[in-house]
């Protein structure tokens, strides 16, 4: 009688784990994105986005698989001057990793040509607020894309690196991570108070003649080495570990020991122009390394924060 009725209670806690558990098929579809994406997915094209009383562009690539989850992380991809989304996305390669890409595209500076710019700049557009314009960008991927918007990145080159470092002290509560390359650090005005702890990996040749690794006091330009420890400083690391070695050309500081486990890093490429290392199509004067792919480096590392 005894085994009789374990049998019985058995088959109940079967039938009702059969009943109430997901089937395969649903648990899938609960991970699929059910928002109609803006594009085809595996392609890259121009959208538009009007803030600040302007009409703003924006380069956006999806994942060839972007129907198939919907929490992708999110890359925001800033330009140098002069140049544009398009430009960046075919020398940067970002496109090939496993993110949403986005190439926001500044607005028409002051200076010489018609040549786009990233607020902070001495250069940059006049009134033109970047920073407004970069919230704006995201709630609109937020509304439209199947995103996770605690895994949001954002690197840049030159003038649009510069950017990032300013979105890296006014906007740390949407941007997890960033990786400024070729920075073109210019005075601000902005006094850098990031609400949290923020990861840093920077890029930077020691041979560029456009924005000198070692500074230039007469535009106000830091050293580059300074401008990485001030992150390290403010981030509140304790220790500097033995710099790193890549091939003949590459070398990589690391600061650990931060403050809510965060890290700091400077990728110095030796002789390095302002250029994006491993890039395989024109991306700025001077030499390029191709013992590192930036693009790769900068996913592997930015990829393991969220907010």
């Amino acid at each position: 009688m005894r085994s009789r009725v374990l049998a019985c209670l058995a088959a109940a806690v079967s039938a009702a784990a059969l009943l109430t558990a997901p089937t395969a098929t649903a648990a899938t579809a609960s991970r699929d994105c059910r928002v109609p994406a803006p594009q085809e997915p595996g392609t890259s094209q121009l959208q538009q986005l009007h803030s600040g009383g302007l009409d703003r562009t924006y380069q956006l690539h999806l994942p060839a698989n972007y129907k198939s989850k919907k929490d992708w992380p999110v890359v925001l991809a800033f330009h140098g001057r002069g140049n544009t989304g398009v430009g960046t996305e075919v020398f940067s390669k970002l496109s090939e990793l496993p993110a949403i890409l986005v190439y926001p595209n500044g607005v028409i500076g002051t200076g010489d040509g018609d040549r786009q710019a990233w607020q902070g700049a001495p250069y940059s557009a006049p009134g033109v607020d970047d920073v407004a314009f970069t919230n704006d960008l995201l709630d609109e991927l937020e509304a439209t894309l199947c995103m996770d918007e605690r895994r949001v990145y954002a690197t840049g080159k030159s003038n649009g690196a510069g950017f990032v470092g300013i979105l890296g002290c006014v906007e740390a509560d949407r941007i997890a991570a960033i990786a400024p390359i070729a920075g073109a650090f210019y005075p601000n005005g902005i006094d850098c108070k990031p609400s949290r702890p923020v990861p840093v990996i920077d890029f930077h040749g020691t041979g560029d003649v456009t924005i000198p690794y070692a500074g230039d006091a007469d535009r106000g330009l830091p050293a580059i080495p300074d401008w990485v420890q001030g992150w390290a400083k403010r981030d509140r690391c304790l220790i500097r570990l033995w710099d790193q070695k890549i091939g003949d050309d590459v070398t990589v500081s690391r600061w650990f020991g931060c403050a809510r486990g965060t890290e700091v890093q400077h990728v110095a490429v030796t002789d390095g122009g302002h250029t994006w290392p491993g890039a395989d199509s024109y991306s700025g004067g001077g030499y390029v390394t191709q013992t590192i792919e930036a693009h790769e480096m900068l996913w592997n590392f930015v990829r393991r924060w969220s907010l």
